[in-house]
């Protein structure tokens, strides 16, 4: 049945692949207890080479005390942590300045590999541009476009690093980006995928081939900043939930404060009486890479417009009258022929994006399955006081750090998914009817390496349906990925959830053990566990360590940009 099929949505895992996935994953687990006191040698090794190194004089940048040993064996070290030891050693072996002990150098070499791999690719999509399925060839171009931007994170990364130790906050940056990074190689194949022909399957083949490496060593670059340069900087902050990250400065407070006074930069009328009819004629004005915040508020009306705003677009505010009053709206969809990625009715790229009290909306409907209302990829992104309106795959946090306070989400099928680090506080979320014979599930987290810093965090949010005549079975959510994190804490769940709570992605599969999927202190009828799902990577409740890992301090770096909005948010 084809609402059946739909169902299945964007980035369907192979049933067979998810089966011999998890036979590897049993394989996987007695591994890593045999070789965990092992790896944890290796580690502190290595992270007391580096610390030792930068006490060396300069006159002596290769000297090698007893703790260090050799560049061989230190670079061996620093491959062990990695998922690809093999490739970690020879692609940074391979290359100059290799004979080191210093682990900050081996992580500038294994970012320079990534780089220089992936910038092969550039010589693969072109030729790739030439088949003559329409929508295959829209599936090519979201690959060229994310790889694009996997590049710009690694470059990124790679210039950040002009400090002797990385510091909390920079370490934070980088797990970030490099997970970003491989959310962008992810995405292309994902787009790809979800086509499920003959000539897309052959495409996809080609290009997982073609960008293996890149992928590979993009992963060691992650594995080495997590386990090594955190260490090395010392990154174990725990504080308690805040309502906003540190990274929103004063200004940001200011123009989240309820009562706005600040003059935009540009002002969007329908009826005449701003400076421009149309979102996209005010965006026209944003300087690339500018680090000033330009502020656009839109007065009350419909506007019916696709907005992308790409990597290179920095620093963006739009505000609205209100998420009922200021609305966006457009009717991109996958059954029409547009990639799930580019349905979105507004995108957002560049760092630092800011909405507030505008409601965005995709129209297309359930019976066009996937259909964005909006997708953001900016990192240390805002989105206060709004409305997401959609079916099918509503809400894209595609990558990077998001933060979401009192927002309105719907939707039916994975209508919050990605692979962004993003929470969610005291937000309606609200499951709609979907088409007949169809099941609901709310999340669908997309976290496929396990260094990846990512994952959804619903906090002290309401879920309840939008009708109430609602009769949809409906869960939390499903694992996209193999290794995909989702933790629901101090919400109310309403009645008309399955008493499961989560179901698999493959029908009758347990997921992998690998996934983190966790409730904690919810109330209302539908939060009771005792019969919730009883998968290896669920659990019911967390202890304070497993909190810590999930606060605004430690999941999004809350503390280096959030506090100093004034939007009201929750320390506990």
């Amino acid at each position: 049945m084809d609402s059946m099929k739909s169902f299945k949505g964007y980035g369907k895992v192979d049933e067979m692949e998810q089966q011999a996935f998890q036979k590897k994953t049993r394989k996987r687990m007695i591994i890593m207890i045999i070789s965990s006191v092992i790896l944890v040698a290796v580690i502190i090794a290595a992270v007391v080479g580096f610390v030792v190194h930068k006490r060396s004089t300069s006159s002596q940048p290769n000297s090698v005390s007893p703790t260090e040993s050799t560049p061989a064996a230190q670079l061996k070290a620093v491959c062990m942590v990695t998922q690809y030891p093999n490739s970690c050693f020879s692609a940074i072996s391979s290359l100059p300045d290799s004979n080191t002990t210093d682990a900050k150098t081996l992580f500038k070499l294994s970012l320079r590999a990534a780089i220089d791999e992936l910038s092969k690719l550039t010589r693969v999509t072109p030729k790739l541009h030439a088949v003559n399925d329409t929508r295959l060839r829209k599936a090519i171009a979201v690959c060229a476009d994310v790889l694009n931007d996997s590049l710009g994170s690694l470059n990124d990364s790679i210039s950040s690093l002009d400090g002797e130790i990385p510091s909390p906050a920079k370490v934070a940056d980088l797990e970030t980006w490099l997970s970003a990074a491989l959310t962008d190689h992810d995405t292309c194949l994902d787009a790809i995928g979800e086509l499920n022909s003959t000539a897309a399957r052959g495409v996809l083949l080609e290009m997982g081939t073609a960008m293996r490496n890149s992928t590979e060593f993009a992963s060691n670059s992650l594995a080495i900043v997590t386990k090594i340069l955190r260490l090395a900087a010392k990154f174990q902050r725990r504080r308690l939930l805040g309502e906003f990250p540190e990274w929103v400065g004063a200004a940001e407070r200011r123009l989240l404060a309820a009562g706005n006074e600040t003059v935009p930069d540009a002002v969007v009328a329908k009826d005449g009486t701003g400076q421009f009819r149309t979102i996209a004629e005010a965006l026209k004005g944003v300087a690339k890479k500018s680090e000033k915040r330009f502020v656009v508020y839109v007065k009350k009306g419909e506007y019916v417009e696709n907005i992308d705003l790409d990597k290179n677009t920095w620093n963006v505010m739009i505000y609205g009258d209100g998420m009922t009053e200021t609305i966006i709206s457009g009717g991109r969809n996958f059954i029409d022929g547009t990639p799930t990625f580019e349905t979105a009715t507004f995108a957002a790229k560049g760092k630092g994006f800011i909405a507030k009290d505008i409601k965005f909306v995709n129209t297309a409907g359930a019976a066009k399955h996937q259909a964005v209302a909006m997708r953001s990829g900016s990192d240390r992104s805002v989105f206060y006081r709004c409305s997401f309106d959609g079916f099918q795959d509503t809400l894209y946090a595609h990558s990077n750090r998001q933060f979401y306070r009192e927002c309105d989400i719907t939707g039916t099928i994975d209508f919050i998914f990605g692979n962004a680090a993003s929470i969610f506080q005291n937000c309606k979320i609200m499951p709609r009817q979907p088409m007949p014979n169809q099941f609901n599930t709310i999340t669908a987290q997309g976290k496929k390496d396990p260094n990846q810093n990512t994952g959804i965090v619903i906090q002290k949010s309401t879920i309840t349906p939008l009708e109430s005549t609602y009769t949809a079975p409906t869960y939390l959510g499903r694992p996209w990925k193999d290794f995909s994190t989702t933790l629901i804490m101090q919400s109310e769940i309403g009645s008309f959830l399955k008493p499961v709570g989560w179901v698999s992605w493959v029908a009758n599969v347990d997921p992998p053990a690998t996934i983190f999927y966790a409730e904690h202190q919810n109330s209302g009828p539908g939060s009771d566990v005792a019969q919730r799902v009883k998968w290896t990577g669920y659990k019911s409740t967390l202890t304070a360590d497993d909190l810590g890992k999930f606060t605004l301090a430690s999941f999004i770096q809350g503390p280096e940009w959030l506090p100093d909005t004034a939007a009201a948010f929750d320390s506990t």
